[in-house]
């Protein structure tokens, strides 16, 4: 499906496609899409055709909505509007192509892609025409085109005319630069692209004669919205990673929101029909007036659809829908992750016959023999929801309060777009005392950590977001790296195809914790193999463990990456690189930051301030 500004075009077939996860992450909304023929921005979730509905109450009401929904039809938005021939070198926005076409046009091309969508080509040379490189973004997280018509008579020292007309020419040698890069207008305005990526150039412009003016637009594509904007924007390449930077949340599915029956009644007909006459209702007070007055009659028609008794299914209806929390969890919360340690730890007590996307095995720890391991527990089902709430551009924003986040969705839109994952795992908890008893007999850990604490509070994110990071948080997240890296070796799957969650907090944070899940994070509807879960068995994880132990006494990149003060971004690694801790980035949660092996088999100066290092 294809947008103009005006109009929703719908092409009764699918042009352009992209997997769910990429939909939700790097293609989300607001992000562009370089597809073959052309480049389209992903419009609002509010445009799109088709989705299908996830449910995680507990993830649902932590981020203040109904429900998520997994991308089917997705609707786009044509985005940048500058395209050139490659041919006559012609250069003017797709509106114009549009017109030129329909006007060259005739029988029955006109009438099956009126709107050009098809096959963009220049209908005079029968060229496909190309899209502009380079557009225009700025820090309130606004897209537009770069100002070509302004750009070529403000640099030319002459006023707009009336009618512009561009050609967008190259130099003859190849190693110009930007200076061999040529826009020129028909009155005889010419000038190059130089100096078109300083950060200051629009405002030195307007300094110079404001009489155009090259503020921002204001323009957000994805929703067709433009709104004033006095900031100066930045031009940049269309494939530029600073272009979109998505914010997401993720979320276990917990009992008892995991149940069998929770997810019969989820999965019925008779269960969405009640979703969409509640969504209907505008405020809450409505909502919860509909639901106790049809509440009854809505169990019996779920219970006779599923075959499960009415008063079970009434029970779950008003958990779901009535028992509101007295306070809103935040999802990023300290006591978010710990009802999920509590599941994973055994702490909240479940029949396993009850179970549908959450089944845990506890192991016999005694058969393992790992130093400092608390618990080993297996977890045969899980299912993980991942969701985008917004993006950023230019600098990354990481919650809703962030300066330049932009949210995804109207207030009035009840969802977010998402998609889950259903898999195994294995999840490791570390002995409490041991790590205190670590901590307090060498300083020298403290000191490693204050090092990437202070890296971290001199960095862009670190001043927005101040955070300290403990000894115990470096050494679980190392741990977890090179498990994943080891496990990848044995089971089968990818390392790209496994993914950490990490558990760590203090009794000052309210709830103490220490323990990871590695789990698979991908997966068909029906989840995964169990080849995970099998390497958890006490017949092989001791063995991978060590293994994974071992690996950390020695890096390729060895002595300069062991005897490192600061590596990675923004100096946030010590003892980590590519070479050895390092994983892909969809694997980690924090974004391949605060590793260091040093803190699990010790330094070449102090070999025995390492966790592991006997």
């Amino acid at each position: 499906m294809a947008e103009t500004i005006k109009d929703k075009v719908e092409l009764g077939q699918v042009t352009h496609s992209v997997r769910a996860a990429q939909a939700v992450l790097q293609y989300g909304v607001g992000a562009m899409v370089d597809f073959p023929d052309q480049t389209l921005v992903t419009a609002a979730p509010e445009y799109w055709s088709g989705t299908r509905r996830i449910f995680d109450d507990r993830f649902a009401k932590a981020l203040n909505v109904d429900y998520f929904a997994l991308p089917t039809d997705i609707s786009y938005a044509r985005f940048p509007e500058w395209y050139f021939c490659p041919k006559c070198r012609t250069f003017q926005p797709l509106s114009k192509w549009i017109t030129e076409y329909k006007r060259k046009a005739k029988g029955k091309v006109l009438e099956y892609d009126e709107h050009m969508v098809n096959h963009m080509q220049c209908p005079q040379c029968r060229q496909d025409l190309v899209v502009a490189r380079i557009v225009t973004v700025c820090e309130d997280g606004h897209l537009n085109d770069f100002p070509w018509v302004k750009w070529v008579h403000a640099r030319s020292k002459k006023p707009v005319c009336s009618n512009p007309s561009l050609k967008f020419k190259t130099g003859a040698s190849g190693t110009e630069g930007l200076e061999g890069l040529i826009v020129e207008c028909s009155c005889g305005a010419r000038t190059t692209l130089k100096d078109a990526f300083d950060s200051d150039i629009f405002e030195r412009m307007d300094k110079e004669d404001g009489s155009l003016g090259f503020t921002c637009e204001g323009c957000h594509p994805f929703n067709h919205a433009k709104e004033f904007c006095a900031k100066y924007p930045r031009t940049v390449q269309r494939g530029a990673s600073s272009v979109y930077f998505p914010v997401t949340h993720s979320s276990l599915v917990i009992p008892p929101y995991a149940d069998k029956l929770n997810t019969k009644i989820e999965q019925s007909t008779a269960y969405e029909e009640c979703i969409i006459k509640i969504s209907d209702e505008e405020t809450l007070e409505e909502k919860s007036a509909l639901i106790k007055k049809r509440l009854s009659k809505w169990a019996k028609t779920i219970a006779l659809e599923i075959g499960a008794p009415q008063s079970d299914v009434e029970k779950i209806l008003i958990g779901k829908w009535l028992d509101y929390p007295k306070e809103t969890i935040e999802v990023t919360s300290v006591k978010y992750r710990f009802e999920e340690y509590m599941a994973l730890t055994g702490e909240i007590s479940t029949d396993r016959s009850s179970l549908g996307d959450f089944s845990r095995q506890s192991m016999p720890i005694a058969e393992y023999d790992i130093p400092h391991i608390k618990s080993v527990s297996l977890i045969d089902k899980v299912r993980v929801v991942n969701a985008l709430t917004g993006f950023s551009r230019i600098n990354p924003a990481m919650n809703e309060e962030d300066t330049g986040f932009v949210s995804i969705k109207r207030p009035e839109t009840r969802w977010y777009p998402a998609y889950e994952v259903r898999g195994e795992g294995i999840f490791i908890e570390f002995n409490q005392n041991d790590i205190n008893a670590w901590m307090e007999a060498n300083p020298d850990v403290v000191k490693r950590a204050k090092t990437l604490n202070d890296n971290y509070a001199n960095s862009f994110i670190g001043k927005n977001h101040p955070r300290t990071v403990s000894p115990k948080f470096i050494m679980l997240h190392t741990v977890a790296h090179l498990l994943i890296t080891q496990l990848s070796f044995e089971c089968g799957y990818s390392i790209a195809s496994l993914s950490e969650r990490l558990y760590c907090s203090e009794e000052s944070d309210g709830k103490e914790m220490a323990g990871i899940l590695i789990y698979t994070a991908s997966g068909d509807s029906e989840g995964t193999l169990g080849g995970l879960v099998r390497q958890g068995q006490s017949d092989a994880f001791p063995r991978i463990f060590r293994k994974a132990i071992n690996s950390a006494k020695t890096c390729s990149n060895d002595p300069v990456c062991i005897m490192s003060h600061g590596q990675g971004r923004d100096s946030l690694n010590l003892a980590a690189c590519h070479a050895c801790a390092l994983l892909p980035e969809t694997c980690c949660e924090e974004k391949n930051e605060f590793l260091d092996r040093g803190m699990i088999i010790g330094t070449f100066e102090n070999k025995k301030i390492g966790f592991w290092s006997e």
